[in-house]
């Protein structure tokens, strides 16, 4: 069957466990795959693994004559945040294709450097019923999944290069697997927008611990 279709039995979606929490269960990656249609978002097919990571480095600043002192650590430019998709290989449906190119049995894209485009990437940890129902009061910012009743943490990863592809065929397994890694250029929840306003992402953005506006907040040094 289609990837496309609702009754394909590999995109069924079973049931979980109502916990507090965080289980790898309720956590849906969804992507826009390619179709001769108007594309729509769905589940990256069979994930067994999604890894998201991004850093940066802290630099000291030090002062001549005042001792082995840190004056201020200053953060620097942040690296680029990287995914990465551990998945199982179908026929019909590689990772190229589950992400909008027309790969495999949909076209004749076999390589990055036939990679024109980008993509976005949106995750959603689907909330229990048990938190949604009984813990909704200490959720500041509530919002729904898509085709569910329960809450969801969802994050989107926008304008996404995939920077490596690679598959095995053991010898020794039958299953085949693919991983997948990309570099995406922003990370937001989806909603909000950037401006000039402590509730914009931007100059101005409020992301806490500030004592200016909050005394007894973050460190006492900037308060």
């Amino acid at each position: 069957m289609s990837r496309d279709s609702a009754d394909s039995y590999i995109y069924r979606v079973g049931s979980s466990p109502n916990t507090r929490v965080a289980i790898s269960q309720k956590n849906r990656v969804f992507s826009r795959p390619y179709t001769v249609n108007q594309p729509s978002d769905k589940q990256v097919g069979v994930l067994s693994t999604f890894d998201y990571n991004e850093s940066r480095t802290i630099d000291p600043v030090r002062g001549v004559g005042f001792g082995d002192k840190i004056q201020e650590l200053v953060p620097n430019v942040t690296e680029p945040m990287t995914i990465t998709l551990n998945r199982t290989l179908l026929y019909t449906a590689g990772i190229a294709q589950e992400v909008g190119y027309r790969g495999g049995v949909d076209g004749l894209v076999r390589s990055l450097r036939q990679h024109r485009w980008p993509f976005d990437l949106r995750s959603e940890l689907v909330f229990s019923e048990l938190v949604t129902n009984k813990d909704a009061a200490s959720i500041l910012v509530k919002t729904l999944a898509s085709d569910d009743p329960n809450f969801a943490l969802i994050t989107y990863f926008e304008a996404c290069w995939l920077n490596s592809i690679s598959s095995s065929f053991p010898s020794d397994s039958a299953i085949v697997l693919e991983d997948a890694s990309a570099t995406c250029t922003d990370v937001t929840d989806g909603s909000s927008f950037y401006g000039v306003s402590s509730d914009n992402y931007g100059a101005m953005l409020d992301s806490g611990n500030n004592p200016i506006i909050k005394p007894g907040a973050g460190s006492r040094l900037y308060g």
